[in-house]
């Protein structure tokens, strides 16, 4: 029950935080007035702002930024060691640098080291945590343009990428970071540039404590769905969470942008309704989540488990079962690597319900921009599914959903299970799978499962028992976090574009209504669905058959 509470509250925050932020964000992000700093930023980089971009344009600034993303990342972590404020830390080895550039470029954050012995404070500030926010702002650029391909008609035209960024930067990320950042110092998270401190402990012997940036660094990891820990425990070291209220403050921060960004696209579609709908599929969806989770961990089975009340193996002793279960099932489904507890010690059932929010897209409520995305592909096979259902071509919004249409959100919704289950057939047939699995049978094989779908889903979150350091996995995994990534996003852009071009025909008496429990209930059962098409094979031979065995 104080679990059940502890949640309650957490997410009664989230939810009326939502409408005031979504607002904001409505009119924040899709305004014709240019701020006096944005200008100049214009003028510095040559950008025209009021000139708009089409689909292809819009997807190939979206693809030159990134690069260049990587490239500088990758540039900053190879040369570390001869800049300053590395402190003592040398540069990294050209592959780890690679899967981390491109892991942090894609939103992933999933880190092949640890944090606190292989970063400076200038390569967490201006490398990691830089694209940490420009990753996540590019996700809500490309949500942007497919909202205005919903409501726009007759024009090529889905937006400028720059402008899209530039608000996105100046006007949500860094604003709230910026509150948060001063909470978290305020609830005693260190922040300083200083070295590590050598200490004399009780025992009379001497201890390293690292520090540094931490305050800082949190709301970026939390805000921007990265997740990428400043120390190598993340959110389960007490430097990064020293408090019960620092841990609810993190899980609100997961998952309040993505949750308010459906109010924003309510706004921007000229109906908050829709945006409430979006909401219940979101709440439905995690609550299932939540609840799955709780009960595995639990209801754990053997003795000890039973007789001290849950799976307390790898727990933040301060945290408990039900806040480390309320933190992960927040990080697994809104897109954030962050962990306040060890996943791979975890239950067969309360990992495999932390993999099943992955495989559902992360739609509930998903990354920053993605999350939106990534919901409006399963009500627009929600909506062709009812238009079946009535003989009717499908429309969503006054837009006809032709085969087109319907091709490119078939085409998105088979890239990430496409992405996962080569990659893990590939490591298992080369033989590289089975030698880095920290654990035979079923467990060892839901931690490969785990790994690849955390890379192709842009969580960054792991099964600790996995090894991702070989070579093989470092390039392979950088392959999938960038599919994964990109190719959707590539997608999205040109059905925003197809609907863009559009006409918008007036609703009548066979119209699908996109409201009421009808439509949540149909939309949150095709998200089911789709997860278990694709990927039951996988979870019957990994998490099920270990949880039953």
């Amino acid at each position: 029950m104080h679990g059940w509470l502890q949640s309650g509250l957490v997410l009664a925050v989230v939810v009326a935080l939502h409408v005031p932020l979504g607002d904001y964000l409505a009119r924040a992000l899709d305004g014709d007035r240019h701020l006096g700093v944005e200008r100049a930023l214009y003028r510095l980089f040559g950008v025209d702002p009021d000139r708009e971009q089409h689909a292809r344009h819009y997807l190939t600034a979206v693809a030159a930024f990134s690069a260049v993303g990587i490239a500088a990342l990758f540039a900053l972590l190879t040369l570390q060691g001869s800049l300053p404020w590395s402190t003592g830390h040398a540069g990294m080895p050209w592959r780890t640098a690679l899967h981390t550039a491109v892991s942090f470029t894609t939103n992933t954050s999933w880190q092949n080291y640890a944090a606190e012995s292989a970063t400076g404070h200038l390569a967490v500030m201006a490398g990691l945590g830089t694209q940490a926010f420009a990753s996540s702002a590019v996700g809500i650029c490309v949500a942007l343009a497919l909202v205005r391909g919903l409501v726009r008609r007759d024009t090529d035209a889905l937006g400028n990428f720059w402008v899209d960024l530039t608000r996105t930067l100046l006007r949500v990320l860094l604003p709230l970071s910026v509150l948060a950042g001063l909470a978290f110092i305020a609830l005693g998270v260190p922040q300083h540039l200083g070295a590590p401190e050598s200490v004399t402990t009780v025992a009379g012997g001497q201890q390293v404590l690292p520090g540094g940036p931490v305050g800082s660094w949190e709301p970026i990891k939390l805000l921007s769905g990265d997740g990428g820990g400043f120390f190598n425990a993340s959110s389960a070291h007490p430097f990064e969470n020293p408090s019960a209220w620092s841990h609810a403050l993190s899980v609100v921060l997961m998952l309040l942008v993505p949750t308010a960004f459906l109010r924003t696209y309510g706004r921007l579609v000229g109906s908050t309704r829709q945006g409430w709908t979006l909401l219940a599929v979101v709440g439905v969806l995690f609550l299932l989540l939540l609840g799955a989770a709780s009960a595995a961990q639990g209801a754990a089975g053997g003795t000890v488990p039973q007789a001290v009340g849950g799976a307390h193996e790898g727990t933040e002793a301060r945290i408990g079962v039900s806040g480390s279960t309320l933190f992960a099932v927040a990080a697994a489904a809104s897109a954030d690597g962050a962990g306040a507890a060890s996943y791979d010690s975890f239950t067969a059932f309360g990992g495999g319900t932390l993999l099943s929010a992955m495989l559902l897209g992360e739609i509930a409520p998903g990354g920053t921009g993605s999350g939106l995305y990534g919901l409006l592909m399963a009500v627009l096979v929600a909506v062709f599914i009812g238009g079946l259902m009535v003989g009717r071509t499908p429309e969503y919004l006054g837009k006809r959903l032709g085969h087109h249409e319907i091709r490119s959100v078939a085409l998105y919704l088979l890239v990430a299970p496409g992405t996962v289950l080569l990659c893990c057939a590939l490591s298992l047939v080369l033989g590289h799978g089975a030698s880095s699995m920290g654990n035979a049978g079923p467990h060892g094989l839901t931690e490969l499962i785990y790994a690849y779908t955390s890379s192709a889903a842009g969580n960054g979150s792991a099964m600790a028992g996995f090894d991702g350091t070989t070579d093989f996995h470092q390039v392979l995994m950088s392959g999938a976090m960038l599919v994964g990534r990109y190719l959707p996003m590539a997608l999205v852009l040109f059905l925003a574009g197809r609907l863009a071009r559009g006409r918008t025909v007036a609703p009548s008496a066979g119209t699908l209504r996109t409201g009421g429990a009808a439509f949540v209930s149909l939309t949150t059962a095709v998200a089911l669905l789709l997860a278990l098409l694709n990927y039951l094979p996988a979870l019957s031979l990994g998490p099920v058959a270990e949880g039953l065995g």
